[in-house]
Parts: structure tokens; C-alpha cells; sequence
């Protein structure tokens, strides 16, 4: 039996709406989960996170092991009470780094040798050892550790690929062992390959998780393929089961997975726009740096209620990104991950309200108005 409980309440085509119910709390389903990598979501307090609407968040196993560390995290109480988030925290097995720090890595059957992008010390990455890292952190929900590799590549390579994680799905399962009140999560490879992503959910549902994730895209494939796998993919999976798509992504690819039967998404795009000046509204982007903007009393989105909507011009957005002003990043990343927790809660209301057809049409002709015009 699933250590948390999945309860599918409603459906609209492959679209589900539901809960996983955690010992911290429930997940509302489809949900979107705000990217904490270094036990932090950047230029948001924990308690702004959750006032967007956040039900969990996304810690980074990689980025914990080198700084602070996972055993003094451990020391300190677990990773909850170290960020000072009470909800549940899901952390990724550190397998997405084995890709990105490609030129930093030495890869093997037993693991993953890192050179730390900090100070280069080498590290040894295992199944093992992420199940060891995890289970210091105390995340609720831990992810298998896996190898991705970056897109394009060869169907021979997305192949030696796959059955490399699913072996090392196998040792993490060994590893995690049975521990009440945490949850491990598979995840399935095989790139944009059919046949490779068929043999990775036979694989994984021999061995049995908790939970489902669909790893190896939006890592440059494009969102047309991107969609073409998702067509196919969640059904691959347990139909009963929490399904996690990794990494994605803008509001249009998020819509697209949840018609498609994803449930659960995270992503670094909303807090890392609203870092760099842009926000994500439902009339599309807006990069609030532009001159336009500059005598602009309005708000950057008038039906928005977070506060960069509620208490704070254009004009004021645009001058303090201007200067350099820490706010800016504060106030444009708690807009975006109130818009994306938004988004996410009317995607559950038009699933139960079987109407999710309709709800798309709108979000996507609003979309197309643009920005409304300059003054």
C-alpha cells in the first residue's frame, strides 16, 4: 500500500483533480511545487510562499550535500524545521546534476563523481547515498536516483540511459527500505523514444514506488515533442498513483501536462523570472524593465491580489528593477508563484467542475490579447 494516500476526486478526459495526504499536510492535486534548492525559495519568506498557495515545495539533494550539508541539516532538526516550512517538502535525488554538471562528472555503474561546482572537492553520488541524503533531510516525498541524459541524443544512448536508472530505481527501492510517513517516487526515462518509455514503466512498476514521475524532458526538446510523449506517458503508469512531471515549466506547458493526466509539476521559472524583471500574468509576459512602463500608474495585473498587484504600481516595479532594489526580485517572484498557484487551483476547479475544455480556450485566448497597451 502507497505510504500516502492518493484520492482522485474528480476527472475530465485524462485530466484528474484530487489529494495526497501526507502526515504535514494535504497536496492539492494538480499541483505545482516552488523550486527551494538550497532550503530557501530566493527572495520569498517561507510563510509568503504559503500564502501563494503552495501546498509543497522542492528541495535540491545536490545543492544540500555540498552546503550546509546533509548531516548538520540532520543535526538541526531536518530540513523542516532548518527552512522553517511545516509542509510537505519533496527533494529531487541529485540524477538531474549527473546532466547539467556533465563537464564536472565522472559516471559509473556504482554512481557519479562530482567535482563541486563551489570549490571543487569530489563527491561520490550512489543510489545509496542519495536514499542516505534524503532520509537525513527528512523530505516527505523522495525521488529514486536516476541519469538523464540531455536531449538530442542518440536512441543507443537514451537507451544505455534508461536501463542505468532503472537499475539504480532498483537500489533506491532496496535503500529507502520501508520507512512509515515518507513516500519514494520512480522515475521513468526513455527520452522522446516510445518503445524506451514503455520498457522504463514496466521496469518501475515491477519494482513498485509510491509514486510516478515522467524525468527526461524539458531539457530541450521542445515543447511539441514534449507533448507528444506526455499523449502516451502518464497512461504508461499506475492510474491510482501520484503522477510528477520534473522541471516544467511556463504556464502553456503546465496546462498542456495537466490535460494530458499530470499531477504534479515544479519548476524554477517563476521565482528566476522574478528575479530577472519578468512576470508571468494571465494576459501573458511582462518584462516590467521596459521603458513603457516607467509612468505607468497601474497595476502590473488588475485582478491580481497578491501585493505587487495590490500596493504597488508599474511605474514603482519598473524603477525599483531599475535600481537595483532587492524588493523588486521580492514582489515580482511572490506575483509569479501567486499567478502559478492561481493557475493551478483554476485547472482543479474546471477538472471537478467538468469543464476543463472550457478553461483552456480562455486561457489561451487571454494569452493571445497580450499585454494591455501602454498609456
Amino acid at each position: 500500500m502507497p505510504s500516502f494516500p492518493f484520492q482522485i476526486a474528480a476527472r475530465d478526459g485524462a485530466a484528474r483533480t484530487g489529494t495526497l495526504t501526507t502526515r504535514r499536510g494535504d497536496i492539492r492535486t494538480p499541483a505545482f511545487m516552488p523550486v527551494g534548492t538550497a532550503a530557501t525559495v530566493k527572495a520569498m519568506m517561507p510563510e509568503s510562499v504559503a500564502e501563494t498557495g503552495a501546498d509543497i515545495l522542492l528541495g535540491n539533494t545536490y545543492h544540500l550535500m555540498l552546503r550546509p550539508g546533509a548531516e548538520r541539516i540532520d543535526r538541526l532538526g531536518g530540513l523542516h524545521r532548518f527552512m522553517n516550512w511545516d509542509r510537505p517538502i519533496l527533494t529531487d535525488s541529485g540524477g538531474f546534476q549527473v546532466m547539467s554538471l556533465a563537464s564536472l562528472r565522472k559516471l559509473t555503474e556504482d554512481g557519479v563523481t562530482f567535482a563541486s561546482h563551489i570549490d571543487g572537492s569530489r563527491h561520490h553520488l550512489t543510489p545509496e547515498r542519495s536514499m542516505e541524503i534524503q532520509r537525513l533531510l527528512g523530505s516527505d516525498i523522495v525521488m529514486a536516483f536516476d541519469e538523464c541524459p540531455a536531449l538530442p541524443a542518440t536512441d543507443d544512448q537514451v537507451a544505455a540511459s534508461m536501463r542505468l536508472s532503472m537499475r539504480w530505481a532498483q537500489r533506491s527501492r532496496d535503500a529507502f527500505g520501508d520507512r512509515s510517513g515518507h513516500a519514494l517516487f520512480g522515475i521513468m526515462q526513455g527520452g522522446i523514444n516510445r518503445e524506451l518509455r514503455e520498457e522504463s514503466a514496466e521496469a518501475l512498476r515491477s519494482i513498485g514506488f509510491d509514486g510516478y514521475a515522467i524525468g527526461g524532458l524539458a531539457v530541450g526538446e521542445g515543447q511539441a515533442a514534449m507533448f507528444d510523449v506526455l499523449d502516451y506517458a502518464p497512461g504508461l503508469l499506475p492510474d491510482d498513483q501520484p503522477r510528477y512531471l520534473m522541471g516544467v515549466g511556463k504556464p502553456d506547458d503546465i496546462v498542456g501536462a495537466v490535460q494530458r493526466g499530470v499531477d504534479m509539476m515544479d519548476c524554477v521559472l517563476p521565482s528566476r523570472s522574478g528575479r530577472t524583471g519578468q512576470a508571468w500574468t494571465a494576459r501573458g509576459q511582462v518584462n516590467i524593465k521596459n521603458a513603457r512602463h516607467a509612468d505607468d500608474p497601474r497595476p502590473l495585473d488588475e485582478s491580481c491580489t497578491c501585493p505587487a498587484c495590490s500596493r504597488y504600481s508599474r511605474a514603482y516595479l519598473h524603477h525599483v528593477f531599475r535600481a537595483g532594489e532587492m524588493i523588486s526580485g521580492m514582489l515580482l517572484t511572490w506575483h509569479n508563484l501567486h499567478y502559478y498557484q492561481q493557475l493551478m487551483a483554476g485547472l482543479r476547479g474546471a477538472i471537478a467542475g467538468a469543464r476543463l475544455d472550457d478553461f483552456v480556450a480562455v486561457f489561451h485566448a487571454e494569452r493571445e490579447k497580450g499585454d494591455i497597451p501602454p498609456l
